[in-house]
């Protein structure tokens, strides 16, 4: 049984920014709480003012960082985190907020949890990587997870893109052009001749006049 971490007083909970933003817990009012095994968590806000954000996962074990184990999307002013935990014990989900108009470079801390997981019953695999544009309004709905460990002979994309003119997924310089439906983008793309070959698969979307240019918003590796 993992030992509970000292944590300073007034660490747990909403800090002066929460309340500035106007965010709202969802899903965890308690900062401090215990979940059963380190399947997939899924901690919402309410968050009527768009926000860029980032965050902290903390094993206490050891004070490493584990940041890919947690994934980031906003949608219908809803902020998610979506957190997978790599062991059993106690982590510091630390989330670091700002107005998106804003120009500083630096987050204040907005939230502070305390997570114990009291069992770790299978292998955790890091998120896809979010550059700075995923965060501002797109949501994932699958794939969450993309390794050399997942079926990846047809893989389906769909992803909401606000503002999207075109999307795509590349790997090794092959393109798959995913089509708009309704207000999501959706397509397969056919990955399994990379297969441990520690390919990049990024996600693109083109936003402006100029077609032949494309931004990333995510990045896996298989």
């Amino acid at each position: 049984m993992a030992e509970r971490p000292e944590v300073p007083v007034g660490y747990l909970g909403s800090q002066p920014k929460f309340g500035e933003l106007h965010m709202q817990t969802i899903s965890h009012d308690n900062p401090e709480f215990s979940v059963d095994n380190n399947t997939e968590l899924e901690i919402k806000f309410k968050c009527p003012k768009q926000v860029k954000v980032t965050t902290n996962l903390i094993n206490c074990q050891n004070d490493s960082e584990n940041s890919e184990y947690v994934f980031t999307q906003t949608k219908d002013n809803v902020l998610s985190f979506i957190i997978t935990f790599p062991q059993a014990g106690y982590f510091k989900f630390q989330i670091f907020a700002l107005e998106a108009s804003d120009e500083s470079k630096s987050l204040p801390n907005a939230f502070n949890y305390l997570i114990n997981v009291k069992e770790a019953l299978k292998a955790a695999y890091p998120f896809p990587k979010q550059y700075a544009q995923w965060k501002e309004g797109c949501y994932l709905y699958s794939p969450l997870v993309l390794n050399c460990k997942t079926s990846l002979a047809k893989v389906d994309f769909k992803l909401f893109i606000p503002n999207a003119k075109a999307v795509a997924v590349v790997a090794a310089g092959e393109w798959f052009h995913l089509a708009k439906k309704d207000e999501n983008w959706e397509g397969t793309a056919a990955l399994s001749k990379h297969r441990g070959k520690d390919v990049k698969v990024t996600v693109n979307a083109n936003f402006g006049a100029d077609e032949t240019k494309y931004a990333t918003l995510l990045e896996y590796m298989v």
